[in-house]
């Protein structure tokens, strides 16, 4: 039997725009995008800014520098804070504004055990492994009550976190006493900057475990299906055997447990706090997170790996603002334009004009080629 002899260049072409269509279509290709067009800039600009060297530290340890290396270690916060932020946006269909300043109220439970009640403090007064234990409960404790409001009081989840964002740096003051504790203890310290003897900071060993921990958690149990199921149609999941309020306040002490950890971290950076600028603003970058993540803010189904990319592409474009001396004052408004541009395209309604445009166009040259 002969085989059909095809046109060589349908052949050619036809794999070439099936492959390019199915390219755009996947969630990843915006955040992709992005890191692209910032690895491209800084290449251009200054090549020097991937550069990794060796240098010593304040304590004369050789570790690793360069601005790849602040951007994966001044990223890990965040990175943390996008997966549960994730998880509460997939299944309630809000966000929680109140991250910041929860991560304040971790914080100061973690400062006032290891301190001890003191001011200032030459060496660790509590078990670390205690302070830290205490600011996960404090903070998986505000995170029930803030999915208790969403999900049993069937208030509005930015409403509903408004409470804790007004309210949590004051909370976080009033543990210490208004006070800002100081812990001088450089062990206290390993998490926030580097382990003896390792170049590599310490919070990208702590964000990569995050990572394989929600991997797990996401490839063998069934939170990411129920999380998706109770987004998309609470009441269809509620027939089929789930209970969806359930599911949203987990969610929140998921997030609560997330906000803890990068608490830890952001203290043990300095060793101390300050209340009212500890993680100033970082629930808004959470939330691009997700956006530029391709995930949908209405909730449903989601892409943690997504939001994981996505807090990667806000810390680079933030290094690279610092990079070429941008203001700090001025950063977050270069910050809104790249941003809303990357979440205005990655927005179904965009990306299917767009798809339409291609098929006109498409439609017009075949159109002249058979004329």
């Amino acid at each position: 039997m002969m085989t059909p002899v095809k046109n060589p260049e349908t052949k050619v072409k036809q794999p070439g725009e099936s492959f390019f269509k199915r390219l755009i279509r996947q969630q990843l290709f915006i955040p992709f995008a992005a890191l692209a067009l910032l690895v491209i800039f800084n290449l251009a600009a200054d090549p020097s800014f991937f550069a990794v060297t060796i240098k010593e530290n304040s304590l004369g340890n050789p570790v690793l520098s360069g601005n790849i290396i602040s951007v994966l270690d001044n990223a890990s916060e965040l990175v943390i804070l996008a997966i549960g932020m994730t998880l509460v946006t997939a299944s309630s269909g809000g966000q929680d504004i109140s991250v910041g300043a929860t991560m304040a109220i971790a914080g100061s439970v973690i400062l006032r055990i290891a301190c001890g009640g003191q001011v200032t403090a030459d060496t660790l007064q509590a078990p670390l492994f205690l302070a830290v234990l205490a600011g996960i409960v404090a903070t998986a404790l505000f995170g029930a009550f803030n999915g208790t409001l969403v999900a049993y009081f069937k208030i509005q989840p930015m409403v509903a976190t408004l409470i804790m964002f007004t309210a949590g740096r004051s909370i976080a003051a009033w543990i210490n006493n208004n006070q800002l504790p100081i812990m001088n203890d450089i062990s206290f310290k390993y998490a926030g900057t580097f382990l003896p003897g390792i170049p590599v900071p310490t919070p990208i060993f702590i964000t990569a475990f995050v990572i394989l921990v929600f991997w797990l958690v996401l490839r063998f149990t069934t939170l990411g299906l129920y999380t998706q199921s109770v987004g998309i149609n609470a009441n269809s999941s509620r027939l089929n055997g789930l209970d969806p309020q359930m599911i949203k306040l987990l969610t929140y002490v998921i997030l609560g447990v997330c906000v803890a950890v990068a608490g830890f971290i952001r203290v043990s950076r300095s060793g101390s706090i300050n209340y009212s600028r500890i993680a100033e603003n970082i629930e808004m970058d959470a939330i691009l997170a997700v956006a530029l993540g391709g995930n949908a803010l209405s909730g449903g189904k989601f892409n943690i790996y997504g939001s994981i990319l996505g807090a990667y592409v806000i810390q680079f474009l933030t290094t690279t603002l610092y990079k070429y001396e941008v203001p700090s004052t001025a950063l977050p408004a270069y910050k809104a334009v790249v941003v809303i541009l990357l979440v205005v395209l990655s927005a179904p309604v965009v990306r299917s004009k767009m798809a339409g445009l291609r098929l006109q166009a498409r439609a017009g040259s075949i159109a002249k080629e058979a004329k």
